[in-house]
């Protein structure tokens, strides 16, 4: 949520004392949203974050030196426990935003919780993966999260997380992604991260969204969408009039507007056209003017 405070003694100490900051009132924005059992719920959270290696139970979180409770304390947090997510996600929108110069820029994708063996688990979904056996797409059994951050300059581990919405079977991933950006640039708003006559905020979206019509519903918003298409993707012009007495089917689309050009014969200057890691002839787009 926040940078890590940094220890080397050569980092410059108003920078040190800045993040540390930071990180404290973190703390104490998160530690206002657990309404009941927050001490339980509270150290459980920094076990989880603090604790070497993979956490395989429940009982080796409460033996962390981090949780100071017995682990009955722990499992009590999490059966009477609760968390006020409104006022977390407004806590989060209140807290240092990190910023591409002066632009906001935010970046929204679904990320899946994988549950293969939890059969129990309701509303799993076939979650579409990559890299788990040789390369090769699988689907797998999971819970879909649509997740919004904020992005900064440079490298970074970490992450600046605004929100996360679960994505369920019978819901429209535009749908929750438009209604889930549109909530979250309100809070920024209202925290006072952007105002009118700032430049204009950027939302960074991958390829498997529907970006013309994310564009549609958030028109009313100070955004810019900024989405990837995919390398077959053809956009067309729309249906010319059809003239008076033409015979068969009409046409569904109407002239290409973006042309995909192969760039298999080498160049002018003898150097070999450049290709991704599959081997495959990259292509470049064209747009004429409309």
């Amino acid at each position: 949520m926040v940078g890590s405070v940094p220890q080397d003694q050569a980092v410059d100490q108003d920078e040190v004392a800045a993040r540390r900051d930071d990180l404290v009132r973190f703390r104490e924005v998160f530690y206002g949203c657990l309404p009941t059992r927050a001490d339980a719920q509270f150290e459980l959270t920094e076990a989880l974050l603090c604790v070497d290696g993979p956490v395989r139970s429940l009982v080796d979180l409460s033996l962390a030196p981090e949780h100071r409770r017995g682990h009955g304390a722990l499992y009590a947090g999490l059966n009477d426990g609760s968390i006020e997510v409104a006022r977390l996600r407004r806590g989060l929108a209140g807290l240092p935003l990190p910023r591409i110069g002066e632009r906001i820029v935010l970046a929204a994708d679904v990320s899946p919780w994988l549950r293969p063996d939890a059969q129990t688990s309701p509303q799993r979904l076939f979650c579409h993966v990559h890299g788990r056996a040789k390369g090769t797409a699988q689907m797998i059994p999971g819970w879909p999260y649509s997740v919004v951050a904020a992005l900064g300059s440079g490298r970074s581990s970490w992450t600046a997380v605004l929100d996360a919405v679960r994505v369920g079977p019978a819901d429209d991933t535009t749908a929750v992604t438009a209604a889930q950006l549109r909530e979250v640039v309100d809070r920024l708003r209202q925290a006072g991260h952007w105002f009118p006559g700032d430049p204009l905020v950027w939302i960074v979206l991958d390829s498997g969204y529907d970006v013309c019509r994310l564009a549609f519903l958030l028109a009313d918003l100070p955004v810019v969408l900024v989405g990837r298409l995919r390398s077959d993707r053809v956009l067309a012009r729309p249906v010319q009039p059809r003239p008076s007495g033409a015979r068969g089917r009409p046409r569904r689309h109407g002239p290409l507007q973006i042309r995909l050009r192969t760039s298999a014969r080498p160049s002018p200057t003898g150097a070999p056209r450049p290709r991704d890691s599959r081997s495959r002839v990259k292509r470049q787009a064209q747009c004429p003017d409309p």
